[in-house]
């Protein structure tokens, strides 16, 4: 168990570093976008995100 949650945090960040890399102004405008956001929206773009991974654990 131990070996796939640290498989897992490692492809997390893999996956997250994927967008810096390739297009840094875009990832620049995303993210100052995302920064200018409500606590509220930021909140559902969590919820919605945490969602979509249990749902494709269960998938797995």
């Amino acid at each position: 168990m131990g070996t796939s949650l640290v498989m897992a945090f490692a492809l997390m960040l893999i996956f997250e570093g994927l967008l810096p890399f390739v297009a840094p102004a875009r990832w620049r405008e995303a993210f100052l976008r995302l920064a200018r956001l409500a606590d509220g929206q930021i909140r559902f773009v969590g919820l919605g995100s945490m969602l979509i991974g249990v749902l494709i654990l269960l998938l797995v």
